[in-house]
């Protein structure tokens, strides 16, 4: 199968200088071929969408809601499909991948009640006979890089907001699993969204490029590690353009002594083994708060004993493989690094029993204890489904710990003390936070992001941050002649 590039509104017919493989995570089989763009298709992206947002920019705010909640409509009857598409891709249980999509579908709907926010202000009469007043206008050209970790949600985090303000879009997702990115821009253009408004370019590091340097592209909105986040940033900004970019996280919960320890371990893993850690989300650090570490672990380890692991279309199957064989050596790799930094291995996912082919990119569920912040286990974001349990002696240590990670993307306290969980909002320096939530994913009408180096730039995604993200203000002083100042005057008499 062949996946080429979305461009003006059609399946691109070029040859391509280069490809890149597709994967079955499942059962190591190739079973695709995505093209990599050149610059030349780098430009022939931006021009179409620079060719449609004069047209796209003056549509109405109803035409615009008309196509968007088409658009939502079309994503719910397709929910299925589109999740079949992310399991065969990303690997990821198709329980899993349909709450992707939901959770998609959330953004569109925040999307779809955009023109209702793109309001400004207006002051009558700030100097004599002068008003002032504001609007909000689209940017331009946006491009989005998304991750494969979700390729249906984290597009449309952005796309569609980008969209209701009046922009157009050149998404660049994942080589990795391209083909979700497609289905949905089918989608779009049976919902009657004009051509060039979205296209989709696959690639690399040539495609990221061309886009962070065109100068057409007006900002650029980016998900993925953070080196790569900081690149994105840097670059972006210095060709002047405004840039988002979602970086990597080392998630923690921390679980206090009054915490109810089956809850927490529910919690623990659940957040630490869905979609195999493939989660920016994902808790990969439980702090356990003295005294409550050892039945704490060993509560977590009598659950992941029965967790199913395997092929994700497969009916019970819990976890999937992950995304390619590389990277499921990268984190098997940090099993053999973490005994020899000293930590305990409790559970070896290397044992775990598979339901899958053997050639799959599998790696079961996996847990440390006793580990100490200077191991890499702890220091790096391993992004799979490796958990690692550190102790602590009191509150003020463990949120010690957190606040000195160089990430602050999320992070969870599981506790029945209302007074100690109100303290840790306030002194954890951290962008999202839950209390008793293991994964606080904002629903759409918030925006998601963290602090520290989980992201670079002003604003987080979608919800309002989106909006104010995808749009520029423009502030207006006018004066206008009085009638009275002659000719022909039909207006009420005055008597000043």
């Amino acid at each position: 199968m062949r996946i080429s590039h979305w461009i003006d509104g059609k399946p691109w017919a070029g040859v391509a200088e280069r490809t890149g493989d597709v994967f079955d995570p499942a059962t190591g089989e190739v079973t695709g071929q995505v093209d990599f763009a050149a610059q030349s298709e780098v430009d022939e992206a931006v021009a179409a969408a620079a060719r449609a947002f004069p047209a796209w920019r003056d549509t109405s705010l109803a035409a615009r809601s008309k196509i968007l909640f088409a658009f939502r409509q079309l994503l719910h009857e397709n929910r299925d499909e589109l999740a079949a598409i992310v399991t065969a891709e990303h690997g990821k249980v198709l329980d899993d991948a349909a709450g992707e999509v939901q959770r998609a579908i959330e953004n569109v709907e925040f999307a779809c009640g955009i023109p209702a926010m793109l309001k400004g202000g207006f002051s009558e009469n700030a100097s004599t006979r002068v008003d002032v007043y504001s609007i909000r206008q689209p940017l331009g050209v946006v491009g989005v890089i998304s991750p494969f970790n979700f390729p249906a949600m984290v597009p449309l985090w952005f796309t569609p907001n980008a969209i209701a303000c009046g922009n157009t879009v050149v998404l660049k997702p994942s080589e990795k699993d391209p083909s979700a990115s497609n289905f949905v821009a089918e989608l779009w253009a049976r919902a009657g969204l004009p051509d060039g408004v979205l296209n989709v370019l696959h690639g690399d590091k040539v495609a990221v490029d061309g886009l962070l340097t065109h100068p057409t592209v007006r900002g650029v909105s980016f998900v993925g590690s953070t080196p790569i986040a900081r690149y994105v940033y840097e670059t972006g900004t210095a060709h002047g353009k405004r840039v988002q970019a979602l970086g990597g996280a080392k998630n923690h919960m921390v679980v206090l002594p009054d915490a109810d320890l089956d809850l927490a371990a529910d919690a623990a893993v659940s957040a630490g083994f869905g979609s195999a850690g493939e989660r920016c989300m994902a808790v990969s650090v439980v702090v356990a708060v003295d005294p409550v570490g050892d039945e704490l672990v060993a509560k977590i380890r009598e659950r992941m004993a029965k967790l199913h692991v395997g092929d994700g279309r497969r009916a019970g199957c819990e976890m999937g493989p992950l995304v390619t064989g590389a990277h499921r050596d990268r984190v098997t790799s940090y099993l053999d690094a973490g005994v020899s930094a000293g930590a305990s291995l409790v559970v070896d996912g290397r044992d775990h029993e598979i339901d899958g082919s053997a050639d799959g990119f599998w790696l079961g569920p996996t847990l440390f204890d006793h580990v100490e912040p200077p191991m890499s286990v702890y220091t790096d974001e391993i992004f799979g489904p490796v958990l690692s349990v550190v102790r602590s002696d009191s509150y003020e240590s463990a949120v010690g710990l957190v606040n000195d990670n160089p990430y602050g993307n999320g992070v969870a306290i599981f506790t029945n003390d209302g007074g100690a969980a109100r303290r840790f909002q306030n002194e954890i320096e951290v962008g999202m936070v839950g209390v008793n939530v293991p994964i606080p994913v904002p629903v759409g009408y918030y925006s998601f992001g963290g602090w520290k180096a989980s992201l670079f730039g002003d604003t987080h995604a979608y919800g309002p941050d989106g909006l104010h993200f995808f749009t520029r203000t423009k502030v207006v002083t006018s004066r206008w002649l009085d009638p009275s100042h002659g000719g022909v005057n039909l207006g009420f008499p005055r008597n000043d």
